[in-house]
């Protein structure tokens, strides 16, 4: 008899499940010896291989106990071992997240597992960081590749920590060697350093200089400028943290209520000036139109002043007409008085 572990997915407590299964009478006589039939060492094993599939061979039949073929979304491991590189996954992750929001197709994730292979849950990694071109946006346990069109993630990142080892880093790179990873960055939140590879040939091959360097993908720079995470958006934007962002979110509320204040003062001082050049403009078509009164009425005074003198010098001139009339009257008036005189008629006595 010989007992055959098949790696597929997930069987922690195969055995005992077995055994309880059995003695409630839910599994056959022969199923339940199939488990009695695996040794102790056997489920160890299936458990740490994430096994889903026993199986007995026998010479005359076979016996196949099935339980359901399970991908964990969890490996039990901490994202980060440190708040510095906690900070910079976060960071890096959410910058690129923020550079491809309008993008419905770019996937990125951080500390996720990704199984390439399906039916093999212990053949797994949780980069720090992935992006996967041509996969939607939404949430999601894991990332199985069988479910994702068979689409890996073409970038990936890596930041150390104080635990990681030289044989934990080269087994990751080959890993992301063997399944498809187009870029690879490691970076060192200690030092700034940035490491990265980029797939040539069908292997990655280390990126020779690194500062300057843009990602054929991510189009973002690598560039050591005295910030904490050495990369710059193609707009030229730095990457940031969260609590920096908000920093430079308040710096950018404050400058921008100074400029609506600003903007505000002079519009009150515009509306000011208008205030008061209308004022003067009313001011000075009052005091026109008062001239121009004044003017009408001292035209009209004029006239009639020149009306009166014309009159005045119009009876004056009667009254001069009438005096030369009257002395030019007078002589024949005095020669008639005197003819009457000299008739014996009294010119003052009153005529019968």
């Amino acid at each position: 008899m010989r007992t055959i572990l098949v790696m597929l997915s997930i069987a922690v407590g195969v055995f005992a499940i077995g055994a309880i299964a059995g003695a409630s009478g839910l599994l056959s006589r022969e199923m339940t010896d199939v488990y009695s039939a695996v040794s102790p060492a056997d489920i160890s094993y299936a458990v740490s291989l994430n096994i889903t599939y026993i199986t007995r061979w026998t010479m005359s039949d076979t016996t196949v106990v099935t339980a359901a073929i399970v991908s964990p979304d969890s490996d039990g491991m901490p994202m980060a071992d440190n708040t510095q590189q906690f900070r910079a996954i976060v960071t890096i992750k959410e910058n690129l997240e923020a550079l491809f929001r309008d993008r419905a197709n770019v996937f990125v994730a951080g500390d996720l597992l990704w199984y390439p292979v399906e039916g093999r849950s212990d053949i797994r990694r949780a980069p720090d960081v992935l992006v996967a071109f041509g996969r939607p946006k939404g949430d999601r346990g894991s990332y199985r590749q069988w479910e994702e069109e068979g689409i890996a993630p073409q970038v990936v990142f890596e930041v150390l920590s104080p635990g990681n080892t030289v044989e934990e880093l080269t087994e990751k790179q080959a890993f992301y060697e063997q399944y498809g990873v187009e870029e690879y960055y490691v970076y060192d939140p200690e030092t700034g350093a940035m490491e990265g590879w980029l797939r040539q040939e069908g292997q990655l091959q280390p990126i020779v200089e690194i500062e300057g360097w843009v990602s054929p993908r991510l189009g973002v720079r690598f560039e050591q400028r005295g910030e904490e995470i050495p990369l710059w958006l193609p707009d030229g934007r730095p990457f940031v943290s969260f609590v920096e962002l908000q920093a430079h979110l308040e710096q950018e509320r404050q400058r921008a209520e100074a400029e609506a204040a600003t903007r505000a003062a002079a519009q009150a001082r515009e509306e000011e000036a208008r205030r008061r050049a209308e004022e003067a403009r009313q001011r000075a078509e009052a005091e026109a139109a008062a001239r121009t009164e004044a003017e009408q009425r001292a035209e009209a005074e004029q006239q009639r002043a020149e009306a009166e003198a014309a009159a005045r010098a119009a009876a004056q001139a009667r009254e001069e007409e009438a005096r030369r009339q009257a002395e030019a009257a007078r002589p024949r008036a005095e020669r008639l008085a005197a003819r009457l005189r000299a008739l014996g008629i009294d010119p003052e006595s009153e005529m019968p």
